[in-house]
């Protein structure tokens, strides 16, 4: 009596609540992928019907051979990969500094990057655009990443703080009396402990890269034209070509998802790692 109580309590309490959060999480993906699929008479019957009455890949064929999209994918790749290389190019070092070296205005700066990311980022538009168009970056690969990374490397820089803060002073101290110069220290001492933290920051860094649409929007054009804009063209003034849209957003879902299948245990353990304060 008391296995089957605990049984259902377990049921209620647990089961059945994560696997409505995982149904309403996932039901926007598994419409997108069966949309995708859908015939075109299937999408503009009605009443609406979820399940498609037959499988199509007319849809990914027409978006691959008659469109952009391919080109547009690329340039996304180009814009998060640089964004990746950029923001920890500059957060690592940032965040090591502000780790193991005490100076004035230290707390007030990173008080700074937390307050950064409470204001909605539409704030930024505007002067970014004047700034861009004045150095000539507006439209270039140069211009979006720089734009990607103004919001994103405050807050790689406060998840990176947490992960030196982890690694105890003592190991600087010892590789110095070994003979090692500081910089040896980080490379050969700090950095490889230091690496779930840093891989999880740049899959955070190319996953908001990735799906980022306001400042693509605003920096790119005809020339560099990432996938989250390119899908806009096929939302119409009257009409919305719903199969390619769907199978657009689903092709730019896989990179994402499948990077995160390949990292996922350093992602876990660099998570883990940062939780911990020394």
């Amino acid at each position: 009596m008391i296995r089957r109580r605990s049984f259902v309590r377990g049921l209620v309490q647990v089961e059945i609540p994560v696997l409505l959060v995982l149904a309403f999480a996932l039901a926007p993906f598994v419409w997108m992928l069966l949309t995708s699929i859908k015939p075109d008479a299937d999408l503009s019957r009605f009443p609406v019907r979820y399940l498609p009455s037959s499988t199509t890949f007319e849809h990914y064929r027409t978006l691959i051979q008659r469109t952009s999209f391919p080109v547009n994918l690329l340039n996304s790749l180009v814009i998060a990969c640089g964004a990746v290389l950029l923001g920890l190019a500059t957060s690592v070092p940032a965040a090591y500094s502000f780790s193991r070296f005490r100076f004035a205005g230290r707390r007030t700066l990173m008080t700074g990057f937390l307050v950064i990311n409470m204001f909605p980022i539409v704030l930024l538009i505007i002067p970014l655009f004047v700034l861009m168009r004045a150095l000539g970056l507006i439209d270039t690969f140069l211009g979006v990443i720089i734009g990607h990374s103004t919001f994103s490397i405050p807050f790689s820089i406060w998840m990176l703080v947490s992960y030196f803060n982890a690694i105890p002073k003592d190991l600087d101290e010892a590789a110095t009396i070994d003979g090692a110069s500081r910089l040896q220290t980080i490379r050969l001492v700090v950095l490889p402990l230091v690496m779930p933290g840093i891989v999880t920051t740049a899959i955070y860094i190319f996953i908001t890269s990735w799906n980022e649409y306001l400042f693509a929007m605003m920096l790119s054009g005809e020339t560099v034209r990432p996938v989250t804009v390119a899908l806009q063209l096929f939302i119409g003034e009257f009409t919305v070509q719903w199969g390619i849209l769907t199978a657009g957003g689903t092709i730019i879902a896989l990179p994402v998802t499948i990077l995160f299948l390949f990292v996922q245990k350093r992602l876990v353990g660099g998570l883990t790692a940062g939780a911990v304060k020394s």
